[in-house]
């Protein structure tokens, strides 16, 4: 127990480690905050919007080596300097920065589509500090890095448009429709062939 003849040093301690307490209550409370959801799936992405929504990888990108390595080079700041993903999501998609997207986690890569992911580079997220990159970067840039973004936590994988989940890659489109392709509705009437 602290005594002090000064009656005020005594409330200015008390007063601290009042304070200390609260502190130290308030960040274990926020600790625990943003850990709870951690065992919870993540939610379903919204969809994206009309403009967006045909979008799809072009044939052949899908763990293509040389693809993947221009991705790498747009990702990471080298082939311009106005784009740098990696200084938000890491250059091995283990976010530096707060609230960036860890590209690592399987579970939650897999909920969005190809398309979704195309809408995200593109416009941005709102509500986040992901900015929209359609004025810096083309779409076949856009689709270069999700390429090698994809490699992370989807590694092995391509998007099925037909069946709308991702599959190991060069399955897609064994249902009937290309890879990269929504399948064709056939006309009334005519033969299949």
């Amino acid at each position: 127990m602290y005594f002090n003849n000064d009656r005020g040093g005594y409330m200015k301690q008390s007063r601290n480690v009042r304070n200390a307490l609260l502190v130290g209550l308030s960040v274990a409370g926020l600790t625990l905050t943003a850990c709870g959801g951690a065992d919870a799936p993540p939610k379903p992405p919204p969809a994206p919007p009309a403009e967006y929504a045909d979008k799809h990888m072009p044939a052949g990108h899908w763990g293509n080596a040389d693809i993947i390595a221009e991705g790498k080079a747009i990702y990471t700041g080298q082939q311009n300097i106005d784009v740098n993903c990696a200084s938000c999501h890491g250059k091995n998609g283990k976010p530096v920065k707060a609230g960036a997207r860890d590209f690592r986690q399987t579970e939650h890569m897999t909920l969005f589509s190809d398309a979704q992911w195309f809408w995200r580079v593109s416009e941005g997220v709102k509500g986040t500090k992901m900015k929209a990159w359609k004025s810096k970067l083309s779409e076949d840039e856009i689709w270069k890095v999700i390429a090698f973004e994809a490699s992370f936590g989807l590694k092995g994988k391509e998007y099925d448009v037909a069946a709308k989940k991702w599959v190991d890659q060069g399955t897609a489109g064994k249902s009937g429709a290309p890879a990269g392709e929504a399948p064709v509705e056939e006309a009334a009437g005519e033969p299949k062939g």
